[in-house]
């Protein structure tokens, strides 16, 4: 990469290691400007690349056909799960549940892409919190969909505190928190057969999506996972 292009513009603190916000020039075209987090120097996403995370969203929405839903998002990074749902006018709120208050931050400093959008539309909520722990709380409302964008994948967590969510019994708490019918959608970088066994054993169904694409910011052709399962 060329360094001359790199613009950081938040390089942070966090418990799950040093994450930063920077902005670069694409080599390839000099027109396109992009937005990127890394977490401890490793690449987790770009606003160049966002359509695995825009079809989690599309393809829940295609799951459920009904009215003014209620969505719970865990994860907000740059807000294009979030912003994809925003798109369909039967999705009458989205609440965000973002676990570093440094990202929310970036949101309302307006660093992110989606700030402006994101906040000037009244069915968003962004709040901190761990969304883990939210689905394994046997109390609290109840959602149409529930998608998570959060881990690496579901053998590759990002901490340690959201292992048990992948479990049978973690995946059996969250169902209670959707309504009749409702869908949950979890995204993943890698295939994992093992979730998907115990997505079925938890939801008696599930669908297996994977979506290949060319990354260019990476420069090679690049598959991630969806999964999804309804109540």
């Amino acid at each position: 990469m060329d360094r001359s292009n790199l613009e950081i513009l938040a390089y942070e603190s966090s418990p799950i290691g040093m994450i930063c916000l920077r902005r670069r020039v694409m080599p390839s075209d000099p027109d396109t400007v992009v937005t990127e987090i890394t977490l401890d120097h490793e690449f987790l996403m770009s606003s160049h690349n966002t359509l695995s995370e825009r079809t989690l969203s599309l393809r829940a929405l295609d799951l459920h056909a009904g009215l003014e839903l209620a969505v719970l998002v865990g994860g907000l990074g740059l807000g294009y799960t979030a912003r994809e749902l925003l798109t369909s006018d039967r999705v009458a709120h989205v609440e965000v549940v973002e676990y570093l208050p440094q990202v929310i931050g970036w949101l309302h400093q307006k660093l992110l892409p989606l700030a402006d959008e994101l906040q000037a539309d009244a069915r968003v909520a962004v709040a901190q919190g761990d969304v883990y722990a939210r689905l394994a709380d046997p109390a609290g409302p109840v959602y149409d969909l529930i998608l998570i964008d959060v881990d690496h994948s579901p053998d590759e967590p990002l901490g340690d505190a959201s292992a048990a969510f992948y479990t049978r019994k973690g995946l059996a708490q969250a169902r209670e928190h959707l309504a009749p019918g409702g869908i949950l959608g979890v995204w993943s970088y890698a295939e994992s057969p093992r979730f998907a066994g115990t997505l079925r054993e938890a939801f008696g169904n599930a669908v297996v999506e994977p979506l290949t694409f060319w990354n260019p910011v990476l420069e090679e052709e690049e598959t991630n996972w969806l999964f999804f399962a309804r109540r």
